[in-house]
């Protein structure tokens, strides 16, 4: 009961008009849209049953830099369908007890299937990550229990779910193999950025007339949508105090901003693909910390878990 409780669906707030991408990502999207609501259309009256008899399920993958708009798509792919939103973060499931992670992931698909919501993973690379083969402790077998119990969840599933994450290199192929449509989302051009710029900058903030979205789209190249959003408070927030004909954004208060958020991006949580670190391991107890007792219990959870679930490279 507790688990299910975590997984609350919510009304999503976000719509697909509001989406500011290039014209790929949403053909990309209105083409999984399609199958999702012309599938009677596809299954029975094209008939393609035939090929993929199991074709309830939706999967699908967002992958891509921060703040280009992967989470607001899922929110709004719900609003579309006129669907709630389970959205679950790693650290939401993620467990240092013996066999709770497989719980909460079961939990998290019974919940989406009990209120037909649209199951959105946020830091996906973390529970769809590649098999650990050199199996040491038994930390590592309960990853790989967790990501089998994964793959399983997901071949039962009927609904739509979807992934989001900066690193899809981590994936392991057997999730890969069953996901419909992998969508990047890029950083904005000019005029995604000029969209972006008139979007996110109410027309209730005092700037100056030489502030335009124009020459804040031509002075933001490589911001996402993320980051322009942290332009807009950090300038405007610069500007409240001041008063008189002072109090307004002027570009220097726009520019000041984009070269602190450059800053940030350039300088804080930068991680090349080659030097990343090994991906997030579930914090299990190793059998050595526990009593006797506890041990031989986890040990019993273990070999339960393990033959009722399928190996990853099926």
């Amino acid at each position: 009961m507790q688990q299910l409780e975590t997984f609350l669906p919510k009304q999503p707030q976000r719509c697909l008009a509001d989406l500011i991408v290039s014209e790929s990502i949403l053909d990309q999207i209105q083409t999984t849209l399609n199958r999702i609501l012309h599938h009677d259309t596809l299954y029975n009256t094209w008939n393609l049953k035939k090929i993929d008899p199991q074709g309830r399920r939706t999967a699908i993958n967002f992958f891509g830099p921060p703040g280009t708009g992967k989470t607001f798509c899922a929110e709004a792919i719900a609003h579309h369908l006129g669907k709630s939103i389970i959205t679950v973060n790693y650290s939401e499931i993620e467990s240092k007890y013996v066999g709770e992670t497989p719980k909460n992931i079961t939990a998290a698909f019974k919940k989406a299937q009990e209120a037909d919501a649209v199951l959105f993973f946020d830091e996906a690379d973390s529970i769809l990550g590649k098999r650990l083969t050199n199996v040491t402790q038994s930390a590592d077998h309960g990853v790989n229990i967790s990501r089998s119990v994964m793959l399983l969840q997901l071949d039962d599933f009927d609904g739509v779910v979807i992934f989001a994450s900066n690193l899809p290199e981590n994936y392991d192929g057997a999730f890969v193999r069953r996901i419909l449509a992998h969508i990047e989302f890029e950083l904005p051009d000019e005029a995604c950025r000029f969209r972006l710029w008139d979007y996110l900058l109410p027309d209730q903030v005092p700037r100056s007339q030489d502030v335009s979205a124009k020459w804040l789209a031509t002075q933001s190249e490589g911001l996402s949508g993320g980051d322009i959003l942290n332009v807009v408070k950090l300038a405007a927030s610069q500007a409240v105090v001041r008063s008189g004909d002072q109090w307004q954004v002027f570009q220097s208060d726009f520019q000041a901003a984009i070269n602190q958020v450059r800053r940030g991006k350039e300088k804080v949580g930068v991680v090349s693909a080659q030097n990343a670190p090994p991906m997030i391991r579930e914090t299990i107890l190793s059998p050595d910390e526990l009593s006797p007792e506890l041990r031989d219990r986890y040990e019993a959870s273990v070999l339960q878990l393990s033959a009722n679930t399928p190996e990853l490279d099926a």
